[in-house]
């Protein structure tokens, strides 16, 4: 049976990253040695580096100024290592879901932070609008797509100070002007590869104007210095991520990943307003998410999600539980994610509303 992988992250991957991944690990770029067990920095693995880092600036048209780095620990990492790099006095957040709110936790404990809006008085069911952006922050911190809530940024906002956004789970789905950032960063596990990496996009000129000692490994300056290669990178993660980047391009780059994921939204929210059976965990369209689509049976409903959830197992339907602290449903529909897999999804639902 073919199975359908709505699962939030880790993730879908393109098959072409899959296979690719494997001829790697077997005979890494005609070395004889698996990507597994190479030197980071043989030439080999040094190209595949490059190569990475020069496809991400390309795909994504970031301008002159900026570096691509790989790092290790995740996002979360981020969450401590941002306001030891940025934080002199004061930063400002967006609050918009449980990732947003865990970075402001760790961030609290480096200086003030001004929470300039939340959405959390209902559960984090839309992106709040006309808060005002302090001026004298050291930078701004949004979470542009929230994998839990369903909510999404879908525009580059326009920020009076350096704008700082964790995109872990809508990088590459989206144009984005680079330009108006920075900082952008994210865990590699929903749309570029395998969990282990984390991908950081800096402008080079914000930093270098914090007065207190940053650890090495910590200091974003370190590995620009180093080109990610201060340490032993998380070399397989890489190495799958530069296969996604490459079929990325090969299939209309981001713009395409757009209209495909555009086409996939429409067709799930469609469904989900019409079914009698279910609604919209976020009830604004312009919040919602194009790649975590969370909904829930209408109150009169509920005692059938269980039954919901095993014909979906039947039909190889994998990974649209709800996060454990929401519940309900989520369909995760990354860039990987073909349309046919939404569409079994959406005849599933069609058949389980004529079921009751």
């Amino acid at each position: 049976m073919k199975k359908h992988n709505f699962y939030a992250g880790p993730s879908i991957l393109p098959q072409y990253t899959i296979d690719e991944t494997l001829k790697g690990i077997q005979n890494f770029a005609g070395t004889g040695l698996s990507v597994l067990e190479i030197s980071h920095r043989s030439k080999e693995f040094v190209a595949v580096m490059e190569e990475a880092q020069q496809l991400f600036k390309e795909l994504l048209d970031i301008p002159e100024g900026y570096s691509v780095l790989f790092l290790q620990g995740g996002a979360s990492t981020q969450f401590a290592m941002i306001p030891f790099n940025l934080l002199n006095k004061k930063a400002a957040y967006l609050d918009t879901g449980t990732w947003s709110n865990k970075a402001i936790k760790e961030v609290k404990t480096f200086g003030e932070v001004d929470v300039v809006a939340s959405s959390k008085d209902k559960g984090y069911n839309y992106i709040p609008k006309n808060y005002n952006i302090p001026t004298d922050a050291d930078y701004f911190h949004i979470t542009t797509n929230n994998t839990i809530a369903g909510t999404e940024i879908h525009t580059d906002i326009d920020s009076p100070v350096p704008l700082v956004a964790d995109m872990s789970s809508d990088i590459f789905s989206r144009p984005v002007d680079v330009s108006k950032y920075a900082m952008i960063y994210g865990g590699a596990q929903k749309n570029l590869g395998p969990a282990g990496a984390v991908f950081v996009i800096i402008k080079n000129d914000i930093l270098g104007k914090v007065d207190r000692q940053i650890p090495t490994m910590l200091n974003y300056q370190t590995h620009i210095d180093k080109a990610s290669m201060f340490n032993t990178p998380p070399v397989l993660p890489i190495f799958s991520a530069l296969q996604t980047l490459k079929w990325l391009k090969n299939n209309g780059g981001v713009a395409g990943a757009q209209k495909r994921n555009i086409e996939k939204a429409n067709l799930l929210y469609d469904e989900i307003d019409r079914n009698k059976l279910f609604k919209a965990a976020v009830p604004n369209k312009e919040d919602r998410s194009l790649m975590n689509i969370t909904f829930v049976m209408n109150d009169e409903y509920k005692q059938h999600e269980q039954a919901f959830l095993d014909m979906a197992d039947q039909r190889g339907i994998m990974g649209i539980k709800g996060h454990r602290s929401v519940g309900g449903f989520r369909a995760s529909t990354y860039n990987a994610l073909p349309i046919e897999s939404v569409k079994v999804l959406v005849e599933t639902m069609q058949d389980f509303e004529k079921s009751i």
